[in-house]
């Protein structure tokens, strides 16, 4: 057995045994993607955020299963499973690419997405709605105050129904918090919009640089199966003709 097999198939080996830890790893990037969204569910109307997410769990779950057959077809050097393999991690190589183009071509849309469903959401402010009840969640959270910072809320029909003063959840501490716009260093006074904005392309940076490592270790191992393959069929012609 020469350099070249031996080498293709410890690097299919160890992709095969690390198939499993990469599927509990996009598991939990997965999960903890659908949860921020979830979390901030009132702000994020399109639903095609979720689209990135998804694909990594339901790669996650296809990897556990090609890591298995991955390793026996390569120890009985099976042109049934090699092939198999092959056509399979190339397959997720194409999901893992195009999770990472969706993923980048809405990060570019989060803002205006943000924005708008905020600023509607915010307007509907009453202290005991749904959305209040979202509005402050969200703030609490985030140690934010209205959408692009604290004043936002002047133009607000709870500022002016409610003796000029903001909701309990803008203040840094409700327990000795005037609530006014005119004494801001009791105040959260960094907007809601732009730290959510920045906290979901966080996540979604974190997510796609995992795919697209992911994505280079596959690209190797067709490489590698490549290579496994040509010499198993170079052996049966020699055979043949021997």
């Amino acid at each position: 057995m020469n350099c070249g097999i031996i080498a293709s198939k410890t690097v299919l080996l160890f992709i095969s045994l690390i198939f499993w830890a990469v599927a509990a790893g996009l598991s939990y990037v997965g999960a903890y993607m659908i949860q921020s969204y979830s979390n901030f569910h009132d702000f994020l109307q399109d639903k095609k955020a979720l689209i990135p997410a998804a694909i990594v769990i339901t790669v996650a779950v296809v990897m556990f299963v090609i890591g298995l057959i991955g390793c026996i077809a390569t120890i009985q050097e099976s042109k049934c499973g090699l092939g198999f393999f092959l056509i399979v991690v190339l397959v997720i190589f194409v999901a893992e690419v195009a999770a990472v183009v969706c993923g980048f071509l809405y990060s570019r849309r989060i803002k205006g997405s943000l924005e708008q469903s905020m600023s509607l959401t915010f307007s509907k402010y009453d202290g005991s709605s749904a959305e209040s009840h979202a509005v402050d969640a969200l703030q609490t959270q985030l140690h934010c105050c209205g959408v692009k910072n604290y004043t936002d809320w002047s133009n607000s029909t709870w500022y002016s129904t409610h003796n000029q003063t903001v909701p309990e959840s803008c203040c840094k501490n409700a327990t000795s918090c005037p609530k006014t716009l005119d004494q801001p260093g009791f105040l959260n006074t960094q907007g809601c919009e732009p730290t959510l904005e920045k906290a979901i392309q966080d996540v979604l940076s974190y997510g796609l640089l995992v795919i697209l490592g992911i994505a280079i270790i596959k690209f190797i191992g067709m490489i590698s199966i490549c290579v496994i393959m040509c010499r198993s069929n170079r052996d049966d012609y020699e055979q043949f003709y021997a």
